[in-house]
C-alpha cells in the first residue's frame, strides 16, 4: 500500500534533507534549528558552538613536562577561542580575516603554562589533522545568522562543524533551479554587510541539487565555481551510506522544526525499498566526509595573491599518485619519480606548490627537502604565501653560487629559475647524497628555447649536483613521442588531465580556429577586393579615409604589403565583432621588427588600440632581424618605451596590467615573450601571424583559453585566426599537420574545433527555435506569438533557445567560413529570423512585464545586432507599470500600435506581481483579488470575453487593488490601520456565537485590534528567527483565543 502518491519535487525533499541524511551517515551529529541556537549561546550573530569548541579543545591537547602528562584547563581553552575568533580591530576584510583563522586552524596556537616554577609555551590544536576520528562533527539546517548591519538574519540551507567550527556551508535547490543562482546567494551571504563572520571561517562551499553539485571556497568567484570527478569513488561504496535508517535521535534532530512535515514522506520512501544514488550524494561522499574534507583543507588549499583556492579534482589525485610514488624507491636507493601532465588552463603552477606542501607534510618523509625550479619570477611569491601555513618560508636563489649555498645548507625549501639551476649544476664541485631531496620542474622553459632541452640533459645536470634527488616534472602540453621514450629514466607518466577533460569539466573554455590567408601579391584586384571587403558597413567619408590610406601599400616592400593586409583585415574583424564587448585579443608577430610594423599600420588605421611587449633589442639575437632598417625600427622603439616606462620591468608589468583590465590596450603585440605563462582572463582572440610548432603552438593558443566572467560579459570560446596556414581547413586529424606532427593523435584529442562545426549547427538551432511556435496557426500574426508565450515555462524556453541561436550565429558571421557553408540567401534569412525573434523577445518581456536577463544582452550579442543587422536601442531593464499610479494605468491603457489585449496583459501581469509581493500583508483581501484575476485571464483565453471586455476587467481590478478596495465599508476601529484589516479579513466570517450567529464586525474588529497588541507585546529584536520568543507569541494568542473567547466570551472558535 502506497502511503502518498509518488514523489516531492520540493527542495527540502529533493536536496536538503537527503544530504543532511547522508551526512548523518558520514559521521556529522544532527542538531535541530533550536539546538544550534542553544549551543551559540542564543546569538544569532555568534557562528561558533562554543562549548563544543571548549570541550572539545581540552579532549585534543595535552602537554608534557619532565615525561609526565598534563591537561590543559578551561581557562586555557576560553583563550585559545578568543585568539581564534577575531575581534573588529583584528579584521583584515573577508580574505584577510578567513586566511587568518586558516592559518591559525591549520598551525594551532600556543598556551603558556606553569609547573613548579617552570612557564613555558607549549602547542594547542584546534583540529586534529593527522587523525580525523578524534574530532566532533555535527551539521544543523536553516541555520539563522544574525547580519553586520542590521538585525535581520540569513538562513543557510545546511552548515557542518568540525569541534564547533563551521567549516561547511551548503546551498540546496530543486533540480530544475540553477546552480548559478545558488552561488550567487553564497556569495551575496559574503558581504560585509551581511554575514560575513560565517565565511571568516568557512573552509568550503558547496551548491548542489539532485543531479549536480559545484564547489568552492571562500571569495571564489561565480565562473570558478568546480565540478569534481572522482578517481576512486564507487556507487557500490556510497549506497549503503545513503539508504542508512537514521537513529531515532537522529532523526528527531532532523524531522524536527520546520522540517517536521516531512518525516512521514521520507519514512515511506525508506520502506519503499533503496533509493538511488544521486550526483549529489556523490559529491558530498567526495567531498565532505571527515577524512577528505580534512585533507582539502589542509594540504589542498593555497592562497594564491590573497585569493583563496581549493585543489580540483585533477590537482588532488594527481598529488596523491605523485605522493604514493615517490614513496616507492629504485635499487640505488632513489625515490620514484615521473611527470605530471596537467593541461594548460587547469592550474598546473598551483599543482605544483600543492605538490610541494604534501610533500613537506608527510610523516612518510623524513627531513624532506624541496627545490621548485620554474622559469618564471611571478611564480616566487606566489610559492612564498602558499608554504606559509605548513611552517616553511622559501628561499629564493638569487644566483647560482647562492643555490649551491643553499643546498650546501641543506636549506628545507629553495626556489630557482631554470638558468641558474643550470649554471650551479656546470660549476658545482659538491654533491648531495640525500635520497629526500625533490626537484620539482615546471617544463613551460623547454617552449622559449623553440625545442625541448630534454629529460636526460636535465637529469644530467641534475644529478651531478644531487646524484639521489627525485625529479617530478610538470608540463601543460602534450609530450611528444620521442619525450615518451625517456618518461621511464624517471618513473614515467603519474597523472594526465588532457585538454578534453579540462573543456569538459568548464575549467576551460573550447578553442575555435579559422584559418584567415591573405594573398600577398599586390595588385588592383586584390586591392579593390580587400577593400570591399573590409568597408562593409562604412559611411561614404570613412570609406574614402579608408581608401585613401589603403593606397598606400605599393609603396611598401614585400613584407609590408603582407602585414599590411594582415592589419587591415585584424583591425575590421576585431572592430566588427569584438570591440566594446569587453573582450580582448593577442596578435602574435613573427619578428620584432613585424611587432612594430603591425603597431604602425594598426595605429594609423586608428580603430584599435594597442601596445606591443617584446624583449630588449639584442645584437646577438640571430638573424631575426637581418636589416639595417628593421634593427634600427626596433631599437627606436625600444628607446621611445624606455624614455616613457625608464625600465623594462615597469615597461613590461605596466602594459601587462593594462591589457588584463578593461580599458586600453585592446590588442597586445607579441613574438616570444607572453607565449607562455601569461593568463589574462579577458584575452579571447589571437590572431597568428608566425610560423609555430608544437609545444610553442599549444602554448600561444593557450592564451585565449581561460575562463572570464564579467556581469554581462562572459566567454564562451577562444579563437585562434591563423593567416600562417599552420592547420589549414582543419579538415584532417591534427597530427597530419606539420605543426603537430610530433605528437601522438589520442593526446590532442580536442584542442582545437574548426569554426564551421558551430556554424554547421545554426540551422538546428534556427529550427529549434521555429519549432518552438508549431502550434500558433498563424505565424505572420505577432499577437498569436506573444499569446502562445503568455505561459512562463514557455517564455523561457524561448529566451534560452534564442540566446543559444544569438551565440552561434555571432560567432559564424564573425567568419569568413560563414559563406562557405551557407549561400547568402540562407544568411539572410536567418539574421532575418534573429531580429524578428528579438523584437518578439522584447516585445513579450514588456507585455508580461519581465526583467531583462542581463546576459541576454551581452555585448557581443549587441555587437551583432548593430554590425550586421538593424541597430535597436539596448533596453537592460524594462520600466514596470505601477498600478498604484493612475497617470501610469491610463497611459498604458491609451498607448497605441499595441493591441487592447498586449495592453491588458501587461496590466494583468504588474497586478499580478503586486499580489504576489503583498500576499502575506493581507492574504483574504489579496487571495480573493487573485482569484478574479486569474478569472478574467482565463475567460479571455478562452475566448469567453472580447479584448475590450478584458482591458476594462483588468484595469478595474487593478485599481482596485491598488486602492486596497474591498468593495464595502469596514469598521470604523480598523479604517486605515492595514494591519487590523489584514487580521479582520481572516477572522469575519470564521467567528460565530454558540448558536452559530456571525459575531458583529465591530466586536470582529476589537479582536484583530487585541491580537496585534498582543504580537507588538511579545515582539523582539528578530523574533521570527527566534523560536522560543515565537512560541511565546503563539502561546500568549492562543491563551487569548481559547481562554477569553471561547471560555469567557462564548465564541465558537473554527476546528483548524
Amino acid at each position: 500500500m502506497h502511503v502518498d502518491s509518488g514523489f516531492d519535487a520540493r527542495e527540502k525533499h529533493q536536496s536538503q534533507i537527503p544530504a543532511l541524511q547522508l551526512l548523518v551517515a558520514l559521521g556529522f551529529t544532527p542538531l535541530s534549528q533550536t539546538e544550534a541556537v542553544r549551543q551559540r549561546g542564543g546569538r544569532l550573530r555568534n557562528v561558533v558552538l562554543d562549548d563544543v569548541l571548549a570541550d572539545q579543545l581540552l579532549k585534543i591537547n595535552r602537554f608534557t613536562h619532565r615525561g609526565r602528562e598534563y591537561p590543559f584547563d578551561l581557562e586555557d581553552a576560553h583563550e585559545a577561542i578568543r585568539r581564534l575568533k577575531p575581534t573588529p580591530d583584528r579584521q583584515k576584510g573577508l580574505r584577510g580575516t578567513n586566511q587568518d583563522i586558516y592559518d591559525t586552524l591549520v598551525l594551532g596556537t600556543t598556551i603558556t603554562k606553569t609547573i613548579q616554577g617552570d612557564s613555558k609555551s607549549y602547542s594547542f590544536r584546534y583540529v586534529d589533522w593527522e587523525t580525523p576520528a578524534n574530532n566532533v562533527y555535527h551539521v544543523t539546517a536553516e541555520l539563522s545568522v544574525e547580519r553586520t548591519a542590521s538585525p535581520q538574519t540569513k538562513r543557510c540551507d545546511i552548515v557542518a562543524y568540525v569541534n564547533g567550527i563551521p567549516f561547511l556551508v551548503i546551498e540546496n535547490k530543486r533540480p530544475t533551479e540553477s546552480l548559478k543562482k545558488a552561488g550567487s546567494q553564497l556569495i551575496g551571504y559574503q558581504n560585509e554587510d551581511n554575514i560575513p563572520q560565517l565565511f571568516h571561517f568557512a573552509q568550503l562551499l558547496i551548491v548542489m541539487n539532485r543531479v549536480e553539485a559545484r564547489y568552492a571556497t571562500v571569495g571564489t568567484q561565480r565562473q570558478f565555481w568546480q565540478t569534481w570527478r572522482d578517481e576512486e569513488d564507487r556507487d557500490e561504496t556510497i549506497d549503503p551510506m545513503a539508504n542508512r535508517p537514521l537513529t531515532a535521535a537522529e532523526a528527531d534532530a532532523v524531522f524536527s522544526g520546520d522540517f517536521a512535515f516531512a518525516r512521514a514522506h521520507f519514512e515511506a520512501l525508506a520502506a519503499e525499498g533503496p533509493r538511488a544514488v544521486t550526483a549529489q550524494d556523490r559529491a558530498i561522499h567526495a567531498l565532505c566526509r571527515p577524512e577528505r574534507m580534512l585533507d582539502l583543507i589542509r594540504r589542498f588549499t593555497v592562497f594564491d595573491g590573497g585569493t583563496r583556492k581549493v585543489a580540483r579534482h585533477q590537482q588532488f589525485f594527481g598529488i596523491r599518485k605523485a605522493v604514493e610514488r615517490v614513496r616507492q624507491s629504485n635499487l640505488d636507493g632513489r625515490r620514484k619519480g615521473g611527470v605530471i601532465w596537467h593541461t594548460q588552463g587547469s592550474g598546473k603552477s598551483l599543482t605544483m606548490v600543492m605538490l610541494g606542501r604534501s610533500l613537506a607534510l608527510d610523516k612518510a618523509i623524513p627531513n624532506p627537502r624541496i627545490l621548485i625550479v620554474t622559469d618564471r619570477d611571478d611564480l616566487d611569491k606566489q610559492i612564498k604565501d602558499t608554504f606559509k601555513s605548513c611552517e616553511l618560508e622559501p628561499v629564493r636563489a638569487t644566483s647560482g653560487a647562492h643555490l649551491i649555498d643553499l643546498i650546501r645548507n641543506r636549506t628545507p625549501l629553495v626556489t630557482t629559475i631554470i638558468n641558474k639551476f643550470d649554471t650551479a649544476a656546470k660549476a658545482a664541485e659538491d654533491v648531495d647524497e640525500d635520497a629526500n631531496v625533490f626537484v620539482l620542474v615546471d617544463e613551460s622553459h623547454r617552449s622559449q628555447t623553440g625545442r625541448y632541452g630534454g629529460h636526460s640533459q636535465f637529469a644530467t645536470r641534475m644529478r651531478r649536483l644531487l646524484p639521489k634527488a627525485c625529479y617530478l616534472g610538470f608540463t601543460g602540453t602534450p609530450l611528444l613521442k620521442k619525450e615518451k621514450n625517456t618518461l621511464s629514466t624517471f618513473g614515467g607518466l603519474i597523472h594526465k588531465y588532457a585538454i578534453d577533460e579540462a573543456v569538459a569539466d568548464g575549467a576551460v573554455v573550447p578553442l575555435l580556429y579559422e584559418g584567415r590567408l591573405v594573398e600577398q601579391q599586390v595588385n588592383c584586384g586584390v586591392i579593390d577586393k580587400w577593400f570591399d571587403k573590409i568597408s562593409e558597413g562604412l559611411t561614404d567619408s570613412q570609406k574614402a579615409d579608408l581608401k585613401r590610406k589603403f593606397s598606400r601599400m605599393d609603396a611598401l616592400s614585400q613584407t609590408g604589403q603582407a602585414i599590411r593586409a594582415k592589419t587591415f583585415d585584424i583591425s575590421e574583424h576585431f572592430r566588427q565583432h569584438w570591440q566594446g564587448t569587453g573582450f580582448k585579443a593577442q596578435l602574435v608577430a613573427p619578428s620584432k621588427a613585424a611587432a612594430v610594423r603591425f603597431k604602425e599600420v594598426l595605429d594609423e588605421i586608428g580603430h584599435v588600440t594597442n601596445e606591443i611587449v617584446i624583449s630588449p633589442p639584442d645584437d646577438n639575437e640571430g638573424n631575426e632581424e637581418v636589416d639595417k632598417e628593421s634593427k634600427d625600427l626596433v631599437r627606436g622603439f625600444w628607446a621611445r618605451m624606455m624614455a616613457r616606462y625608464k625600465t623594462e620591468d615597469e615597461y613590461t608589468r605596466q602594459i601587462i596590467d593594462a591589457f588584463k583590465g578593461s580599458g586600453d590596450p585592446e590588442i597586445l603585440i607579441v613574438v616570444s615573450k607572453l607565449l607562455t605563462g601569461f593568463d589574462a582572463p579577458r584575452n579571447t582572440v589571437l590572431y597568428v601571424c608566425k610560423s609555430l610548432r608544437e609545444h610553442n603552438l599549444l602554448q600561444a593558443i593557450a592564451r585565449v583559453n581561460r575562463l572570464y566572467e564579467d556581469g554581462p560579459t562572459q566567454k564562451q570560446f577562444g579563437f585562434i585566426i591563423d593567416y600562417e596556414g599552420l592547420l589549414g581547413e582543419l579538415d584532417t586529424a591534427l597530427t597530419t599537420y606539420s605543426a603537430f606532427e610530433g605528437f601522438d593523435a589520442a593526446d590532442l584529442a580536442g584542442t582545437v574545433h574548426d569554426v564551421r562545426e558551430e556554424i554547421r549547427k545554426l540551422p538546428q538551432l534556427h529550427d529549434q527555435l521555429w519549432d518552438l511556435f508549431k502550434p500558433v496557426k498563424n505565424k505572420k500574426d505577432m499577437e498569436q506569438f506573444e499569446q502562445f508565450l503568455a505561459d512562463e515555462a514557455i517564455r523561457q524556453e524561448f529566451y534560452e533557445r534564442l540566446k543559444v541561436f544569438s551565440r552561434c550565429l555571432h560567432i559564424s558571421l564573425s567568419s569568413d567560413k560563414l559563406f562557405d557553408v551557407f549561400d547568402e540567401s540562407k544568411i539572410d534569412a536567418m539574421k532575418r529570423d534573429w531580429k524578428q525573434f528579438s523584437e518578439l523577445r522584447r516585445s513579450v518581456q514588456l507585455r508580461y512585464q519581465e526583467t531583462v536577463d542581463v546576459k541576454e544582452f551581452e555585448p557581443k550579442i549587441q555587437k551583432l545586432l548593430d554590425d550586421h543587422v538593424v541597430a535597436m536601442p539596448a533596453e537592460t531593464i524594462i520600466e514596470m507599470v505601477n498600478i498604484n499610479d493612475p497617470d501610469a494605468l491610463k497611459a498604458v491603457v491609451e498607448e497605441t500600435g499595441i493591441s487592447e489585449a498586449s495592453r491588458a496583459d501587461r496590466i494583468a501581469s504588474a497586478t499580478r506581481r503586486t499580489i504576489t509581493e503583498k500576499m502575506d500583508e493581507d492574504p483574504t483581501f489579496y487571495r480573493s483579488f487573485s482569484e478574479l484575476l486569474e478569472e478574467t485571464i482565463r475567460d479571455y483565453r478562452a475566448k469567453r470575453i472580447f479584448e475590450r471586455d478584458y482591458l476594462k476587467k483588468v484595469v478595474d481590478l487593478a485599481s482596485k487593488v491598488a486602492r486596497k478596495d474591498r468593495g464595502r465599508e469596514v469598521p470604523d476601529a480598523i479604517k486605515g490601520n492595514d494591519d487590523g484589516q489584514a487580521f479582520f479579513g481572516i477572522l469575519e466570517g470564521a467567528l460565530a456565537t454558540d448558536d452559530g450567529k456571525p459575531i458583529e464586525a465591530d466586536e470582529v474588529a476589537a479582536i484583530a485590534l487585541t491580537i496585534i497588541d498582543i504580537i507588538k507585546s511579545h515582539h523582539i529584536v528578530d523574533v521570527w528567527s527566534n523560536d522560543i520568543a515565537q512560541n511565546k507569541m503563539r502561546n500568549a494568542i492562543d491563551d487569548y483565543f481559547f481562554d477569553v473567547l471561547r471560555d469567557e466570551r462564548g465564541i465558537a472558535l473554527p476546528v483548524e
